[in-house]
């Protein structure tokens, strides 16, 4: 058919060039890589947060109380610990928190300070002899020196956490002891291991070190996206509709250059009718940015890692946005006369068109971006189609999809229609 061997030979023309392989591929996956190298090529990477692991050394020098000793029969069996301080390294050690924190110990607090300065360990340690006896008594204050690097953050801060969620739960059992004594006036020892063991019969048991510092993944029904990927994935997609548009329009400039040239016009005295000449270029613009699309979508995929989600809604949004790129560039050029006036309307109204409908990207919105983008993007067809390939990408519903599709759709039949319109009023 002559509507075909038309739009490959304008397509052939169109991919021998250089200038527009480079501005159709080169320069939307040279854009993405710049962000994907500027962090680090890490748009692959879906490994979660991972905490370091802390060296805490761990200065014990707690001797212990009648106090503690009245009480430490209360404690759950298998507690063997002759001092509250012999209780926190016991803590500490748990195999629980093996992968926070390495637990060394040292018999003097100037060693465990040395080991500090010396970066040799995280955060040090140090419990004091009287800590068993001073927190024991009702009226005293039982501190703990927690001597750290201080360029560490997370570290320390979780030792510190352990340490307050422990003392608060010990802390528990030293206000129910001081209830009882203020109203019953007794301090003796087994009245106050009595108070503990009840005490310690009404929290839930098991490990109790497990429930100081509870680690865990929220629960989804997916897995949390890498950031950096997520980042790189929206670049590529706002990349790629983007130099979309500017193929079919440059595409569909053709019209123009060969109608000053005088082989469009020549073109038409031979019995080769006028709507399959202006069907063939225009079937030549739409499949130009077919294979755009097509090769950007699956070099995206090879080299970024890019997941762009299903394939049946992918391929409607592509074939959606590729009416829309084609048409769009037809109607631009049928309203044009030069190609002087086509090249300010490519570096012009393309981009500021363009910049309009990626306000969801710079707002790094798939779902979370402002309502005046979202409204603004909707007077522009590049704005449906970022929609609608953010949608996809973010696994929306079939109808949501559909809304996107259909609206770039509707674009395409207005465009198509007053470029043909003009086009054949022109040429008549």
């Amino acid at each position: 058919m002559k509507v075909i061997d038309i739009a490959i030979k304008d397509m052939t023309r169109s991919f021998r060039s250089t200038f527009a392989l480079i501005f159709m591929f080169g320069v939307p996956l040279l854009m993405t890589g710049m962000f994907y190298f500027m962090f680090g090529g890490a748009a692959k990477s879906d490994q979660g947060f991972s905490v370091p692991v802390t060296k805490v050394v761990v200065a014990n020098l707690d001797t212990g109380g009648p106090g503690f000793e009245a009480a430490s029969s209360a404690f759950p069996v298998g507690t063997k610990a002759h001092s509250l301080g012999d209780m926190i390294l016991t803590t500490l050690k748990d195999k629980s928190f093996a992968n926070l924190m390495e637990i060394s110990v040292v018999d003097n607090a100037e060693a465990a300070r040395a080991q500090v300065d010396g970066q040799k360990a995280g955060v040090a340690l140090i419990i004091p002899a009287d800590f068993s006896q001073r927190f024991s008594d009702l009226n005293g204050q039982a501190t703990i020196e927690l001597y750290q690097d201080p360029t560490l953050t997370i570290g320390p801060s979780i030792v510190r956490s352990i340490l307050s969620q422990f003392m608060d739960s010990m802390s528990g059992a030293r206000l129910a002891v001081s209830v009882v004594s203020k109203q019953t006036g007794s301090t003796d020892p087994a009245v106050i291991g009595q108070v503990v063991s009840q005490y310690m019969a009404s929290i839930p048991t098991g490990d109790q070190s497990a429930a100081l510092l509870d680690l865990h993944a929220p629960a989804a029904s997916k897995p949390a996206a890498n950031t950096v990927a997520t980042i790189v994935s929206f670049i590529m997609a706002g990349m790629t509709i983007f130099y979309a548009f500017f193929t079919g329009t440059s595409t569909a400039q053709s019209i123009i250059r060969e109608d000053e040239d005088g082989t469009l016009p020549r073109l038409f005295t031979t019995p080769t009718t006028q709507t399959t000449i202006l069907g063939g270029k225009f079937l030549a613009v739409g499949l130009t940015v077919v294979v755009q699309m097509t090769v950007l979508l699956i070099l995206g995929r090879l080299i970024f890692g890019i997941q762009w989600g299903s394939l049946l809604p992918l391929v409607l949004v592509t074939l959606s946005t590729v009416m829309a790129a084609a048409t769009f560039g037809i109607f631009m050029m049928s309203l044009l006369k030069t190609s002087k006036q086509a090249g300010a309307v490519l570096g012009g109204v393309l981009t500021v068109t363009g910049m309009l409908g990626m306000i969801k990207i710079f707002t790094m919105g798939s779902g979370s971006s402002p309502a005046w983008a979202d409204l603004a993007s909707s007077f522009v067809p590049q704005g449906w189609a970022v929609r609608g390939l953010s949608q996809v990408m973010n696994s929306a519903s079939l109808n949501e999809v559909l809304l996107s599709c259909a609206a770039l759709l509707g674009m395409s039949v207005v465009f198509f229609l007053v470029g043909v319109l003009r086009f054949q009023k022109r040429f008549a």
